[in-house]
């Protein structure tokens, strides 16, 4: 097998939740903004394109080089191994960007690495006739930033997030894999209740359950590189048929979601009967204010709405302090609460424990941290 410079890409303040993942799976990695690079073989492009929970894409790093003038940008393109990767009848659209740099005009660049693959690619295939391009597709994409050339092949195809549950959705769904993320930045685990009193659509109930039960996230949907000649024959399929036998669906959880809206309600149960979790999670229409446990430890994971337009923010501000007095009376529970409203703590009435910028999408969010008691600690009472 082949061994790839390999690249899972994120979004901005979730890049470092990616490289824990991927080296929990046991890769060496290296993160930056947005990235976190590692090496692998075919066998781990599969297998990171069905376990990464919290990435957008795996991606081929190609190549990597400086070109300052088209021409440049043209051999040095050419220059690349692409017989090894695509073959005659590829199908391979060019995507680009380019920031700081020299060569500025991202049509021109996109054309010109086009021409270069087409080149070479002809060349070895001996064509005087144009290329097909009927076969499997290859996205491949040309980034320059400040005149460092990155061109990169992605093998996820559409984005890692579309995990295939959510045939229907509220009116600000949150990404699977930013819901993925929030729960892996707090203490949650399986053992503890799991508690989303915004549930919506249900997607942070859900990833939460197929965390606890160790379910593969992509197992449900296909990816653009299954179609490929690099992978030997069946090795999707084994891969696939690990991941299914890793699941472990005797763990209890206890995850409850609910939403004011029953037709959200509704929504989330059918998607968690897509997702095969349906039986691990309680969803109920219910107002926030009227949740009450017994129960100690818990964690709270909210994505209630932001209240963009004017017209909402006495509501919003009215569900802010609804939460905080309810959840006063749960010390022993973590609460994490996500909204780009800078005055959230005013509204709740307590200063957050920790806060972190994210962003969910283009819109900058803050991750509210209100951190509850820990247990405490056996005492051994043995001389």
């Amino acid at each position: 097998m082949t061994e790839y410079q390999l690249l899972a890409t994120a979004a901005s303040g979730i890049e470092a939740l990616t490289g824990d993942e991927l080296k929990e799976m046991g890769y060496e990695v290296q993160v930056e903004n947005g990235k976190a690079f590692f090496k692998g073989t075919e066998e781990d492009i599969i297998k990171t394109n069905l376990w990464i929970r919290t990435g957008d894409r795996i991606k081929i790093v190609f190549g990597m080089f400086e070109a300052f003038s088209f021409d440049e940008l043209f051999e040095k393109t050419k220059a690349l191994p692409w017989e090894d990767i695509l073959p005659m009848d590829a199908n391979f659209p060019v995507s680009g960007k380019s920031q700081k740099s020299t060569l500025y005009s991202v049509p021109d660049c996109q054309a010109i690495v086009k021409k270069a693959i087409v080149d070479k690619i002809s060349s070895f295939y001996h064509r005087r006739t144009r290329l097909p391009e009927t076969g499997a597709q290859y996205p491949i994409e040309v980034a320059i930033l400040k005149d460092i050339v990155t061109i990169t092949i992605d093998t996820s195809g559409s984005s890692l997030f579309k995990r295939g549950y959510r045939s229907e959705k509220g009116g600000a769904p949150i990404k699977e894999n930013m819901a993925a993320s929030l729960i892996k930045l707090t203490t949650w685990r399986p053992n503890k209740p799991f508690y989303d009193p915004t549930c919506g659509s249900g997607t942070i109930p859900i990833e939460a359950a197929l965390m606890g039960l160790n379910i593969a996230p992509g197992l449900q949907r296909s990816f653009v590189s299954e179609d490929w000649n690099i992978f030997p024959e069946n090795m999707w399929t084994e891969e696939r048929h690990k991941a299914k036998m890793a699941a472990d669906y005797s763990v209890e959880l206890d995850i409850l979601g609910t939403d004011i809206d029953g037709r959200m309600i509704e929504i989330a149960q059918s998607n968690a009967k897509k997702a095969g979790v349906e039986e691990y999670i309680s969803f109920r229409q219910m107002q926030l204010s009227d949740f009450k446990t017994e129960k100690e430890f818990g964690i709270i994971v909210a994505n209630p709405p932001y209240g963009e337009r004017l017209e909402e923010q006495d509501y919003i501000e009215e569900l802010y302090r609804q939460m905080g007095d309810t959840y006063r009376s749960l010390p022993t529970w973590s609460k994490y609460i996500l909204t780009s409203d800078l005055e959230f703590e005013r509204f709740y009435g307590r200063r957050a424990t920790k806060k972190r910028k994210l962003y969910n999408g283009r819109l900058r969010v803050d991750y509210f941290q209100f951190w509850g008691k820990r247990p405490q600690r056996k005492r051994n009472t043995e001389k």
